[in-house]
């Protein structure tokens, strides 16, 4: 089972973007973040061609959040627990069942600038809930992904000069220690299962502004974490870098794990 992750940056503006890399890449399963949309909004039609079911956690503009799968998609809740007047649309949960089931939990985490600040207090804070959401996943003792755009650095080698994130809420030890706590409860980051002696990146992101790409400056902010159940059927880990190269692009690229399911 070939599952992925992918902040498209507006569905509606990189529609093409998605499904040319869909029909490349031929994944099973897809998690979405910032499509920019409302639910009736979602451009349906050219990813249901390609044959995905699709369940979205859409809000006007802003954020949102998506799940695409070949596979039927079951039992799907929309919003992380732990705050009812929480409005952001940044979560999304199915269950995959191929030849194993599989829980899949598609997460865009706040940014928090500019800190300090309420926003760092409210990207904190929901860290805080999507740990006690992690503690109850990994109590089913089931296979589970938790992946998406985190909007962490974990380590000076996830970014290509981390002295210049020094003062960004991506890059707090407040946040690197949040991300930590959760790891600690034993969740893999599938990427250093695949390079754990990596001195720089890989990356996943590059903004669009100051040659950034050109110049591979880059950050590795999007992730998919493993309960010990899902790192026991791992096969394959990659990182599709090209698609930043290609026209119209997210400042984005897919992060995709092939699973034994």
């Amino acid at each position: 089972m070939k599952i992925a992750t992918f902040n498209i940056n507006g569905i509606r503006a990189r529609i093409e973007t998605l499904t040319g890399w869909l029909a490349e890449a031929r994944p099973d399963v897809v998690v979405l973040q910032e499509i920019k949309t409302q639910d009736e909004g979602f451009p349906r039609e050219p990813i249901a061609d390609l044959g995905y079911n699709i369940e979205t956690h859409g809000q006007k503009g802003f954020n949102g959040v998506a799940i695409l799968s070949k596979l039927p998609l079951e039992d799907v809740s929309r919003g992380l627990p732990g705050d009812d007047g929480d409005e952001q649309a940044r979560y999304i949960e199915a269950t995959v069942v191929g030849h194993r089931a599989v829980r899949i939990c598609g997460l865009y985490l706040p940014n928090g600038n500019p800190q300090p600040g309420p926003k760092f207090d409210y990207k904190l804070a929901w860290m805080e809930r999507l740990h006690a959401r992690a503690r109850a996943l990994l109590a089913t003792e089931t296979p589970v992904a938790m992946l998406g755009d985190y909007n962490v650095i974990p380590e000076p080698r996830d970014a290509a000069f981390p002295e210049k994130w020094l003062d960004d809420a991506l890059f707090q030890p407040e946040s690197r220690a949040a991300l930590r706590r959760i790891l600690f409860d034993g969740w893999a980051d599938a990427v250093r299962l695949r390079h754990p002696g990596s001195t720089r990146g890989p990356f996943t992101f590059w903004d669009y502004q100051a040659g950034a790409w050109q110049r591979d400056n880059g950050i590795r902010i999007d992730h998919v974490l493993l309960s010990p159940q899902a790192a026991d059927l791992l096969i394959d880990v990659g990182i599709d870098r090209d698609e930043r190269a290609k026209d119209k692009p997210s400042d984005h690229v897919p992060v995709w794990i092939d699973l034994d399911a």
